[in-house]
């Protein structure tokens, strides 16, 4: 009897072990550690990231801010080899470390909302029509200056630049739902506008 017992609890062990398996499989992780419910939906790990009711102004925000974000970092990395003023580079620093973390976000927001990067709201050639977004011919000259030519050309672009992103952000603040999103829009107005003001007074000693 006692190894009848010893089997049977065994037994049920391993078809418990089995069960649980079989769950977690139901119930994954894609490659991109989104969690998916076995019919492929996103789950609610998907949506934590912007959790509550969005709406069409919210997934526009991010759409269009992706792309504004990948802009500015673009500019950013010019600033290598060629920035000379030790504010200039210090402002380099302070937006590569805020809007990478920032686009990775909103990527995740519209994963989970189930919607494309991509706006397709008609801004062609990579988003230049976009509020404060730079021409080919702008990046061009930004990458051909060096020095003190490099600072003011880069300042003058990224306060248009960031007055762009500004203003984007202003329509999420009065238009957009998710609570989240609007949140980044505040983070936005505040440290795009503290950073353009930095860069009008480097402007005014160039």
């Amino acid at each position: 009897m006692h190894a009848f017992t010893r089997r049977a609890t065994r037994t049920s062990v391993v078809g418990a072990a089995v069960a649980a398996g079989l769950l977690l499989s139901a119930c994954g992780s894609d490659p991109s550690g989104t969690s998916v419910s076995a019919s492929g939906s996103p789950t609610a790990t998907a949506t934590a990231a912007a959790p509550g009711a969005f709406n069409d102004a919210d997934v526009m925000f991010a759409q269009m801010m992706i792309p504004h974000h990948e802009q500015a970092l673009e500019m950013a990395k010019l600033a290598e080899g060629r920035a000379e003023d030790p504010e200039v580079k210090k402002l380099v620093t302070a937006i590569e470390q805020a809007q990478d973390p920032e686009i990775q976000k909103m990527k995740a927001w519209l994963k989970g909302w189930g919607k494309p990067e991509s706006a397709g709201h008609g801004a062609s050639g990579g988003g230049h029509g976009m509020a404060g977004m730079m021409s080919d011919q702008d990046m061009k000259d930004l990458a051909a200056a060096k020095g003190r030519d490099f600072d003011r050309t880069f300042a003058e672009l990224m306060i248009a630049h960031h007055d762009g992103a500004v203003a984007m952000a202003k329509d999420e603040q009065k238009n957009g739902r998710n609570v989240t999103a609007k949140s980044l829009a505040d983070d936005v107005v505040r440290t795009q506008s503290a950073e353009v003001t930095a860069l009008r007074k480097i402007l005014d000693r160039l």
